[in-house]
């Protein structure tokens, strides 16, 4: 586990690094708000694509070759990105990466892989941990290179520097990272006719509570995604910010969720509860993300910016524990190629819808569409049936 949390720290500080200057590179090749939400949204749609092949190879050939392989075109797609002259450069080189995205679901399956039910949450909250890591260090950096001038702003130095982070990470699998999926399994598995999209979808969804979970998913990250997609164009319009400052601004909320996910998780789980969790970062986004619109100080922003970022590091890896305890070892790798196919399709649709409403209805309208989502999600969450047992104990129960 700390290898690949290593691992993860890197690849997700080079991913980090470009988020804040996307829509300041898309505007600068004269894209509108709508058109940020698909350049946003592209990289998710071919993830989408490819996340349940990655899912079912890594338990067919394993989980390191997989992660060798995403890693070595997450790096080129950087390349290529730092390269882009137009916008349809833009587009592709988003779209390459995204494809090759297969490094966070295999991840989480190797997760799976290497703990047993009762700390399966803490384990899902250590690698959300990296992922916070990633959004401290990666969103500061990015907007340093890039700089605080939204209109001349350095995009080639962080594509670059995001590209060389990744071979960093593909470095240190191929030399130190341990394969977690064992010979037989592996085998077992070989002996299997691969699925497909459709019967990974179908298994999935036997279970009600797994169709519950994959729609309470797909809807939490649709808000938070349409949040991240529109957010660098708000805070231009609403306070003049460049990639330096929205960079700083995700560090901030950066620090917060590697604090909850990797300290805290596995605390709040035995108090709370996988449901209990959900529901109270359900509400604590949708008041987070209600806040935005409001905030007309830096104090109140940064208020607001926070408690959404709670609701989304307590529901994340709260909803990951709970989808992989409804199946057993050998399925890990397709459900959680389900699950991010889920979360996937949600930030090709949270980015484009969001760029819509703030294109044709106002900068605001993303963030009470969001919060509205939410409140729905919460509803949800409240009538789940079926859910999964494990060792967490709410207040309620305990003896």
């Amino acid at each position: 586990m700390p290898i690949l949390f290593l691992i993860v720290v890197i690849d997700l500080i080079g991913f980090g690094i470009i988020i804040p200057l996307l829509p300041f590179y898309a505007e600068y090749y004269q894209a509108s708000p709508a058109e940020v939400g698909l350049v946003m949204a592209i990289y998710s749609l071919t993830q989408f694509i490819a996340a349940p092949f990655w899912g079912r190879l890594s338990d067919r050939v394993g989980r390191k070759p997989v992660l060798v392989v995403s890693l070595a075109g997450a790096a080129f797609s950087y390349v290529w990105l730092g390269f882009a002259e137009t916008l349809w450069v833009l587009f592709a080189a988003r779209a390459v990466g995204g494809f090759m995205a297969g490094n966070i679901s295999t991840a989480f399956a190797y997760v799976a892989d290497v703990t047993t039910r009762e700390n399966r949450a803490k384990g899902m909250g250590l690698i959300g941990a990296a992922f916070g890591l990633g959004f401290i260090i990666g969103p500061a950096l990015g907007g340093l290179m890039a700089g605080s001038d939204p209109v001349n702003a350095d995009f080639r130095s962080p594509a670059f520097a995001a590209a060389g982070l990744s071979m960093l990470a593909l470095i240190l699998t191929m030399l130190i990272l341990k394969e977690s999926l064992s010979v037989e399994v592996r085998q077992r598995l070989k002996d299997q006719p691969a699925a497909t999209r459709r019967q990974q979808f179908l298994q999935a969804i036997r279970k009600p509570a797994i169709t519950q979970l994959l729609i309470i998913s797909f809807l939490a990250t649709f808000a938070f995604a349409g949040l991240e997609a529109t957010f660098a164009m708000w805070s231009r319009r609403q306070f003049g910010w460049g990639p330096e400052q929205n960079g700083y601004l995700f560090a901030v909320i950066g620090i917060l969720g590697a604090l909850i996910q990797g300290g805290l998780i596995g605390r709040l789980v035995k108090r709370f509860g996988e449901r209990g969790l959900i529901i109270q970062g359900a509400a604590a986004l949708s008041v987070g993300i209600f806040l935005i619109p409001f905030s007309h100080t830096l104090p109140v922003l940064v208020l607001a910016m926070a408690i959404a970022a709670y609701g989304f590091s307590v529901i994340n890896p709260a909803l990951s524990s709970s989808i992989s305890l409804q199946v057993g070892e050998h399925e890990q790798g397709g459900m959680m190629g389900v699950s991010r196919s889920a979360t996937t399709l949600a930030r090709v649709a949270g980015p484009a819808i969001a760029g819509f409403l703030f294109s044709f209805l106002g900068m605001d309208w993303p963030y009470y569409a969001g919060a509205m989502v939410m409140v729905i999600v919460v509803i949800l969450a409240t009538r789940i049936e079926h859910f999964p047992n494990t060792t967490a104990k709410t207040p309620a129960n305990e003896k």
